[in-house]
This record gives structure tokens, sequence and C-alpha cells, in this order.
């Protein structure tokens, strides 16, 4: 079923182009060549019509069309509608890094961020860009979650990595592995439980979700002998939870949890660190995974993918992780209605 929404009862969705020689054009032009998932929503492509029509060509879609608008006010539905960050020439060089792609990324990030925040669009769906060659003066920031939530300042969130089945939230996300230990803190973990409970009951419609919580160290210290973070510092925030109403349990050694099946017992998984929760749903959701900055006022989703650079132009790359994110994207907004 189709939710209802105020702009002509299908929201608009903005998808921004990523980095222009990756294969973000290519699974969104993918995604959006099968007109019926224009029933459900409205596309507004944050990008270059002339790069979209690039790859368009080179993929033999010919006849998919687009209309160019100069606001998201001027989305048409049963249209693909792209608001270009420029109208100078691209040079698009698939396959490869450079400054050029860079700076298109941030200029169409930041048009559909400001679209975002203040309401031209009902969510955003962010195709996959290098963070080093965004770099510059105007972006000093780790990725585009980071960038993005600059724009709510007063709004804790947690990244969240979504599937059909895993829904998987992280303590510390990008910082250096020896740094993790010092990061973590009993009042930390306790916000982070309590931002996954909250988008869990709100945007997943899940009633009192079970959360699983993954120790530090191996074994999850293995009775202290192998550290004490389990006990000083993950238990005592599980606790805290607990008494606010939040189904805590753990800490759970990671190793042994998604060895066995017991991950499938969770409605959300909160690990205290990047990889230890990445790698196994990376290895678990075989059929494109989602992220979702959970927590903000805004529905911001994303691929969990990279530019994939060394199949860039080539035809292979595969759409799914896209067209998970901008349902991810719909139903949350119905949720949320």
């Amino acid at each position: 079923m189709t939710p209802q929404f105020k702009t002509l009862n299908l929201p608009k969705i903005g998808i921004t182009q990523g980095d222009i020689n990756g294969i973000g054009y290519e699974v969104i032009l993918k995604v959006l060549s099968d007109t019926r998932i224009l029933d459900a929503f409205i596309p507004i492509v944050y990008g270059q019509s002339k790069v979209f029509s690039y790859y368009k060509k080179n993929f033999g879609m010919e006849e998919m069309s687009y209309t160019v608008i100069r606001d998201a006010s001027q989305a048409q539905p049963k249209r693909i509608n792209i608001i270009n960050h420029t109208d100078e020439e691209l040079k698009v060089e698939p396959g490869f890094s450079t400054t050029i792609a860079g700076k298109a990324s941030f200029a169409a990030l930041k048009l559909a961020t400001n679209d975002l925040r203040n309401g031209l669009i009902d969510a955003l769906v962010t195709a996959p860009v290098n963070k080093a060659n965004m770099q510059s003066e105007q972006f000093k920031f780790k990725g585009q979650t980071d960038y993005i939530k600059s724009f709510f300042p007063d709004n804790e969130y947690i990244t969240l990595l979504v599937n059909h089945q895993m829904r998987i939230g992280f303590v510390t996300n990008h910082i250096p592995l020896k740094d993790v230990p010092s990061a973590i803190n009993k009042d930390l973990i306790t916000k982070k439980l309590m931002l996954i409970n909250k988008a869990l009951i709100n945007d997943c419609r899940i009633e009192a979700p079970k959360i699983a919580v993954l120790g530090l160290n191996p074994h999850a210290g293995d009775g202290n002998i192998m550290g004490t973070e389990e006990r000083d510092i993950i238990q005592p925030a599980i606790e805290v939870a607990k008494e606010q109403g939040v189904m805590a349990f753990g800490p759970f050694p990671a190793d042994g949890f998604f060895g066995s099946d017991a991950w499938r017992k969770y409605d959300g998984i909160l690990s205290m660190y990047h990889d230890q929760g990445l790698i196994p749903f990376r290895v678990l959701a075989v059929d494109g995974g989602v992220s979702y900055t959970a927590g903000l006022p805004v529905v911001r989703t994303s691929t969990t993918h990279g530019t994939g650079y060394d199949i860039a132009n080539k035809n292979i790359a595969d759409p799914e992780a896209m067209r998970h994110a901008i349902y991810l994207a719909i139903d949350i907004l119905h949720n949320r209605s």
C-alpha cells in the first residue's frame, strides 16, 4: 500500500548523485528504470543532468526521460526530476578519484541537505561518496552523516545498519580501534540504547523491542580475565537502560553471538565499535543493506556499499541496496505519520 502524504499523496524523496566517477548513477538509473517504483514516491535527483545522460547512454537506457527542475516545489509525479547543482560541464572519469568529483559530491549533498532541513523534500537517500576527495575548507567531516548531523546540533543520533532480518547500531563509529576503549562509557552506551529503542518503536513500529548488547573484549572479557569493561561499563549501562524501560540484554561475546543463530532473537543489536558490527552485517546482509541515521527529526538513508571504482561504468553494479534505501525511507515516513 502506498503511504498517504501531503504532496500529491506521494512523498518527495531526494537522491544525491554521490561520486560521479563511481557506481552512484548506475544504481540510481537501474532503480528508476523500473517505472513501477514511481507509484511509491516522487524522485528528485540532486546531481547533474548531463552526467545523468552520459551514464544513461552508456548503459543503453536512452529511452529513460527526465525533467530538469530549479527547485523541489516543481517536482512532478511519475517523472524522474533532476536538480542541477551546476550548469558547468563536469569531467567524468569512471573509476578514478578526482577533485572535480569531490566538489560535485559536496555540492549535491549541500543542496539536498538544505532542502531536507527546510522541508522541501520528505526524506533523503544518499549515494556513496569518496570521503577523501570531498575534503575542503567547506567540508571537513568524516562523512556525509556527520555533515547532515551538523544541521541538527541539538539532536543525538545513531547509525543503524538495516536489512530485512537485522538492525545493528554502534556505540563508536569512525574512530581508530586504539581509541575505542577510552571512548566508551556508561552514559554513552545508555544513550545509544535509548536511541535504538526509540527508533525501533517509532520508525520500525516494533512494540517492546529486544536489544542485544555486544561486549568489547574477546569472549566478553571471559570473567574479567581479558578485560573489565564488560563488568565496569557495559553491564551497568544495560542496567540503567532497563530501569528506563529498555529491554536490553548482554553483554554477549561477538563471535559466538553471530556464529550461532542468537542474533535472530533480537530486534536490534548494539556493537561497541565499527567493524564489530559491520563485518557480520556485510556477510549476512547479502541482499543489500541500508544505513539509516536514527534520532534526527528528518529521514535519511544510504547504501552501505562504497563508490565501487573497480566496477564503475561496467554495468554490473547491483542496485538492490539503493532500492532498499529508498523503500526504507518511505517505510519510516509512513511509520512516523
